[in-house]
């Protein structure tokens, strides 16, 4: 268990010194190999950016467990990630193509406006963070425990969470097409003013989940046996 002082510390970001840029300032990596959690400017500001992606890709590369990663923007292509453990770690507007994080751990961190095309998070465990306005394409969470999450807002397309806990998560104004969330723990899982087109959640304890009748987007089909994706 983290104390509440060494969670608070996890977030103390710098923001970058680049005149009028209010982005963090993104981790760099020291000779010896360890990480200094906030440096002076963001990637896109950094002297030297394909220099400092490459060492933040290496770094995450070669360790298991990473803590206050700042990885604001970074991209990461064709990479694998399973059974890693995060916490409390950065990766806003980030895009992820093919990285394959099976089996991680990952506590307090933050995915909000990024992006992720034909990623797998299988059998994970993902807790109190965030993928706000996030985009998902070909993306699975299948077995996954995503407990006390924020999806609010994001875009999933053929992407499944099936099998997975999503307790007390928000997909909240959410777009979700042909993606599925079948035989998942959806109590107190909030799909308020989501629109939702070709959405399974056969087996799903959908009566359990919250929904705003009515104010949907999209036009609904019924592709369940003895449930509807509007969940009523």
């Amino acid at each position: 268990m983290f104390s509440i002082a060494y969670i608070i510390l996890m977030y103390l970001f710098n923001k970058c010194q680049y005149p009028g840029c209010k982005t963090f300032a993104i981790s760099s990596v020291k000779d010896d190999g360890t990480l200094i959690e906030s440096d002076k400017f963001c990637l896109r500001h950094n002297p030297n950016p394909e220099e400092l992606a490459h060492n933040l890709r290496e770094y995450i590369n070669t360790h298991e467990k990473i803590v206050g990663l700042n990885a604001d923007s970074l991209t990461l292509d064709d990479m694998n990630l399973s059974n890693k453990k995060f916490y409390g770690c950065n990766f806003q507007h980030a895009i992820f193509n093919n990285v394959h994080s099976n089996l991680i751990r990952a506590r307090m961190c933050m995915f909000d406006f990024s992006t992720f095309t034909d990623c797998t998070f299988i059998k994970s465990n993902i807790q109190f963070s965030s993928f706000s306005g996030s985009k998902m394409v070909h993306t699975i969470f299948t077995g996954s425990d995503l407990i006390h999450n924020n999806f609010n807002g994001i875009t999933a397309y053929q992407s499944s969470f099936d099998d997975s806990d999503l307790y007390n998560s928000r997909f909240i104004k959410s777009i979700l097409m042909n993606t599925s969330l079948a035989n998942c723990n959806l109590k107190k899982t909030a799909f308020y003013d989501s629109a939702r087109d070709g959405v399974s959640f056969k087996l799903s304890n959908t009566r359990e989940a919250l929904f705003t009748q009515g104010k949907e987007n999209f036009t609904f089909e019924d592709n369940n046996v003895g449930s509807s994706s509007r969940g009523e």
